[in-house]
């Protein structure tokens, strides 16, 4: 059943940086000259930059796929919340690996919802985020917590 979910998530999670890179492509030749590189928690823009300034999540994301793969692939080499014996070791790295490939989900997730909110913004000062920003913080949170939780409920 592990390795369902984790083919699963490591095709959602390759597709999800596609799809960024996609996005990211067809939009660059459109692009003003100078685009938002960073907004404030209300949403707005409080920093821009030149349009090169648009690869920057694209790379980023391959960037964590590459070493949430190596991550996953050695996950005795982890910081666990319990002490990792035989009896526990598959469970434990079952937990760690799932969280990885979620967390990871979650931020490409992130990173394409700003990718579109810069890009859209670039053309139409008046455009929101899609989804805000800050919704992404508690979903991160839970997920940990949940992960740690599991991980001391099967120690």
């Amino acid at each position: 059943m592990g390795s369902v979910i984790f083919t699963v998530l490591d095709i959602l999670n390759f597709l999800l940086i596609l799809l960024l890179w996609i996005y990211t492509l067809r939009a660059y030749k459109k692009l003003p000259e100078k685009i938002p590189t960073h907004f404030d928690f209300e949403g707005k823009p409080d920093h821009f930059g030149k349009k090169r300034f648009a690869f920057l999540l694209p790379i980023l994301s391959a960037i964590f796929y590459v070493a949430f793969f190596f991550i996953a692939k050695n996950p005795e080499t982890g910081n666990f919340p319990v002490e990792i014996t035989d009896n526990n070791s598959s469970v434990q790295f079952f937990i760690m690996i799932l969280l990885m490939k979620w967390l990871l989900c979650l931020v490409l997730l992130l990173f394409l919802n700003i990718q579109d909110y810069t890009f859209r913004y670039s053309f139409n000062a008046d455009s929101k985020a899609r989804v805000h920003i800050l919704i992404f913080i508690p979903f991160i949170f839970i997920s940990v917590m949940a992960a740690i939780i599991a991980a001391y409920i099967y120690r």
